[in-house]
């Protein structure tokens, strides 16, 4: 390979030509259906993701933020409560919190797994906490057992923010059914993800689903009869034909992902790069595959050179962010985030990678002088 060969962080056009033929088929099904509220395709993605996740019910939502500020208002968040978050994930686990009125109390991760830190949340509780609300960062589970445990003996309920967890499995059970429910994202680079917005809402509560249905549809009980104020957040139909089709392939899109990310790992194990701490307990489906170096910047330009994209996740946290200033944190408040935010890199991963460029990756990884 030379080095005019760019590797995409993420190629969604090669997954696509793999299942074009399935994808036009279900959305045709839908446009001759005409139904394009709701419908088959929504009701037949539902049944099939809670079978998959080994659930009673999914309800469909308009995007994973919807997810999560539907699921923490279905549980009786809202002004005056608190609920705890990593401070080491996407902004939206803040906002689904703070579109309820409630206030997100941060939590620092553990620096070999990057995930919420069970040590440090304990503290963190209060009179106001009413959720737990732990992610799956970058496709490998939180310890959630031990999350659930603290909840359980504090009277808290759990959600679990699964939008990088789809198919992660801890000790044998699918992220996102630990709690009372678990919430996920179909934005396009998802390991589940659709053309478009789209999210969900996993639940074995059967009290929670029907107040989910109602949120997400206007407040119905049924057509006319509203019991609260809801909201327009419906799975779109065509994206959830789309989402039927590909949720026939993702445990061997996720079983691609992990074997890629074990000749990244193998490769990398005698160079400087910290690269991913796998928990025994957890199949890491890889959603994204990070590396961590002290020359980040210099790295990523020598990559771009070569060709290779890559990506930061997240380089600036939560607490320093502008739209969280009122939360009244400053730097030093979470180092572990901290210094995350500033070695973190996110190689290419997508199960289409080919043996040709996840070696040029490497090629230019090993010849990059930290």
């Amino acid at each position: 390979m030379n080095v005019q060969t760019v590797v995409p962080f993420v190629d969604l056009k090669a997954q696509y030509h793999t299942i074009r033929d399935e994808v036009r088929a279900e959305v045709d099904n839908v446009f001759e259906s005409t139904q394009f509220i709701l419908g088959d395709a929504v009701e037949k993605f539902e049944r099939d993701f809670a079978s998959y996740l080994g659930v009673k019910h999914v309800i469909g939502v308009g995007s994973g933020l919807d997810a999560l500020r539907l699921a923490l208002e279905a549980a009786g968040v809202g002004a005056g409560d608190e609920v705890i978050i990593p401070a080491n994930t996407f902004i939206a686990t803040a906002l689904g919190v703070s579109a309820t009125g409630a206030k997100p109390v941060l939590v620092d991760c553990r620096e070999d797994t990057y995930q919420i830190d069970p040590a440090l949340i304990e503290q963190a509780i209060t009179p106001r906490t009413k959720v737990i609300m732990p992610v799956h960062l970058y496709g490998q589970s939180a310890d959630i057992k031990a999350i659930v445990e603290i909840a359980r003996n504090h009277k808290l309920e759990v959600i679990e923010d699964a939008a990088q967890a789809h198919g992660t499995r801890f000790l044998g059970q699918r992220c996102g059914t630990f709690g009372l429910a678990g919430c996920f994202s179909f934005y396009p680079g998802k390991n589940l993800g659709a053309y478009g917005d789209g999210g969900a809402v996993a639940t074995n509560d059967d009290d929670f689903a029907r107040r989910l249905n109602s949120l997400r549809n206007y407040g119905q009980k049924q057509k006319y009869v509203h019991v609260e104020k809801g909201t327009n957040s419906r799975l779109d139909t065509v994206q959830a034909a789309i989402l039927n089709v590909k949720l026939r392939h993702l445990d061997d899109w996720n079983a691609a992902r992990r074997a890629h990310a074990a000749i990244y790992s193998d490769s990398l194990a005698a160079s400087d790069f910290i690269v991913p701490a796998l928990d025994p307990r957890s199949d890491h489906i890889f959603h994204l595959y990070v590396v961590r170096t002290r020359n980040r910047d210099e790295l990523q330009k020598h990559l771009n050179s070569r060709g290779i994209q890559t990506g930061i996740h997240y380089p600036i946290p939560i607490h320093l962010q502008e739209a969280y200033r009122d939360l009244g944190l400053s730097k030093g408040s979470f180092p572990v985030t901290e210094k995350l935010a500033d070695e973190i890199v996110s190689l290419p991963m997508f199960a289409e990678l080919t043996h040709d460029q996840i070696e040029h990756v490497l090629d230019a990884l090993l010849k990059f002088r930290l």
